[in-house]
């Protein structure tokens, strides 16, 4: 694979996912509305303040995913968000079409954040010189 390959792919990843946590993040605050996901995360288990963070994050996330800006430490700090999700799912059996949904899709979205982390924003991201002031790059 030549550079501009693996340059594109990064992209399409990165943004990819970018998308996919806004979706997930406006789901929370426009279907499920704040309220209805506090609840949701207080039956499960979790703190309902936690929803705000959760919901918020994954918006801003999502579009600095897009942007490839800090991808490598917004990819990392999903990680919790979505092993709480695969915590979430666990017990409702393997595929996301069961009732409830099932852990495949958390356990995807969780690798595929892992890759993201790893592979960092490539070569089609913003450019933000005063962000990357004496940063070393590889």
């Amino acid at each position: 694979m030549n550079t501009r390959q693996f340059d594109i792919a990064t992209l399409i990843l990165r943004s990819s996912l970018g998308i996919m946590f806004i979706a997930h993040g406006l789901l929370k605050v426009l279907v499920f509305t704040l309220p209805g996901t506090v609840q949701f995360f207080e039956s499960v288990g979790f703190p309902g303040w936690m929803a705000y963070v959760v919901a918020y994050s994954e918006i801003g996330g999502g579009v600095l995913l897009i942007a490839g800006v800090y991808t490598r430490a917004v990819a990392l700090a999903f990680i919790p968000i979505l092993l709480g999700s695969l915590f979430v799912h666990i017990g409702n059996g393997w595929l996301f079409t069961n009732a409830n949904g099932g852990w495949e899709y958390p356990a995807f979205l969780t690798v595929i954040t892992v890759v993201v982390a790893l592979l960092g924003s490539g070569k089609f991201a913003v450019s933000l010189p005063f962000l990357n002031k004496g940063a070393v790059t590889a």
